[in-house]
C-alpha cells in the first residue's frame, strides 16, 4: 500500500452545501490481486467508514473492481440492486450515488477514486460521463450523470451529441487535456449554456477520462456557487524538457486572479506537491492549507494526475 499522503479528501464548506458527501480512494495491495481502501472522508458517517475499512475488493468486484476491470470512469445512480456492496449502509445515511474514477498509467491501475453523492432539495450541478459512440468516430453520447433534482438538464443532456472538437466534451476529446470554463452562461464552447445558466450552473471543469482513444471518455465537472463539485480549480502543465509545471487554467469562487496570481510562477517536480503528482503519476492529498495567495483556508486538495499514453500531461489540483 502507499503511503498515506496519496490519498483524497473532501469536506463539505460550512457556508455551502456539496453535493459530495464522502469520498473513497482504494489502490491495489502489494500483490495486485486486490483493491484496498487507503482512505477517505465521511463526515458524521462514522458507521460507514468503520465498515469500509474493514472491505477490499478483487479486480471486477464491487464499484472500485468494476471500475479497474472496465478500465474508465462508472456512475451508478441507483446504488439498490447495483453491484455496490454497501447499499443498506448508504441508504440508511441518504447515499444515493456513486462515481468511480481509476486512473491508470498504461496498463497499471493507479487507482480508483470513489465520490459518494446524496439527494438534496436545492442541488445545482452535475458530475458527467461522456463515452465515443460505437461505429461513430467523430461522436459523443452521454452514458450517465448526476444530476440531482434538474431533470430537465439531464433530459436535454441525455439526448445530446456532441461532435469531436466541438462542446465541452468534445473539446477535451480533440486535445486530450484538461478543460476549464469560467462563465458558462457567455461560452460558445458549452452547448448547454443558456440551460445551464437557469439552472445556476456557473463552471465547468472536464477531464479525459480514457485508457485507449478509441474508447474515449470524458468526465465534466459542472459547479454553481450554492453547491459547488470545489471551491477551487487549477490545471498545471509540463514545461518541454523542464522539470517544472506551469499555470494553464483555473477558477477560483472567492474571485482571485489564478492567471495574474501564478504569471510567473512555476512549480518544480521535485520541490513541490503538484511535481510531486508529475513525478509519480498517484493521486495526492493535502490537508488543510492556505491557498498560494494565503487569503483562504481550504479543508484539502486533492491532486489527480491527468495521464495520457503513459505519460502525465498535466495535473489538476481540487480545492475544497
Amino acid at each position: 500500500m502507499h503511503n498515506n499522503m496519496f490519498t483524497t479528501l473532501i469536506k463539505e464548506d460550512k457556508n455551502m452545501t456539496t453535493f459530495i458527501k464522502a469520498t473513497e480512494v482504494w489502490e491495489p495491495n502489494q500483490e495486485k490481486t486486490e483493491l484496498t481502501l487507503v482512505k477517505g472522508l465521511y463526515g458524521s458517517f462514522t458507521e460507514f467508514e468503520k465498515y469500509s475499512q474493514t472491505m477490499s475488493f478483487k479486480y471486477d468486484e464491487g464499484l472500485p473492481g468494476k471500475a479497474w476491470s472496465a478500465k474508465h470512469p462508472i456512475i451508478l445512480k441507483k446504488l439498490e440492486g447495483s453491484y455496490f456492496q454497501r447499499t443498506e449502509m448508504a441508504k440508511e445515511i441518504g447515499l444515493t450515488t456513486a462515481i468511480a474514477m481509476p486512473i491508470f498509467a498504461g496498463e497499471y491501475l493507479h487507482a480508483v477514486v470513489l465520490f459518494l453523492c446524496g439527494d438534496i432539495n436545492e442541488h445545482a450541478g452535475a458530475i458527467e460521463l461522456w463515452k465515443k459512440e460505437e461505429n461513430r468516430s467523430n461522436e459523443m453520447g452521454l452514458v450517465d450523470g448526476y444530476y440531482g433534482t434538474m431533470e430537465k438538464f439531464e433530459w436535454l443532456s441525455s439526448r445530446l451529441k456532441i461532435m469531436k472538437g466541438h462542446g465541452l466534451p468534445g473539446t477535451v476529446w480533440t486535445s486530450k487535456m484538461p478543460l476549464v470554463i469560467k462563465n458558462l452562461s457567455e461560452s460558445g464552447t458549452f452547448m448547454r449554456a443558456a440551460k445551464a445558466a437557469k439552472e445556476g450552473i456557473t463552471t465547468a471543469l472536464a477531464l479525459p477520462a480514457w485508457m485507449y482513444e478509441e474508447n474515449a471518455y470524458v468526465m465534466t465537472f459542472l459547479s454553481a456557487k450554492g453547491t459547488p463539485i470545489a471551491r477551487r480549480f487549477e490545471v498545471w502543465v509540463p514545461v518541454a524538457d523542464e522539470d517544472t509545471l506551469y499555470f494553464q487554467d483555473g477558477y477560483c469562487e472567492a474571485g482571485t486572479d489564478l492567471a495574474q496570481l501564478y504569471a510567473e510562477s512555476t512549480r518544480g517536480k521535485y520541490s513541490s506537491h503538484t511535481g510531486e503528482v508529475w513525478k509519480t503519476g498517484l493521486p495526492m492529498l493535502r490537508e488543510s492549507h492556505k491557498a498560494d495567495d494565503h487569503d483562504i483556508t481550504y479543508s484539502g486538495s486533492l491532486i489527480l494526475p491527468i495521464i495520457q499514453n503513459g505519460f502525465c500531461k498535466a495535473v489538476v489540483e481540487f480545492y475544497f
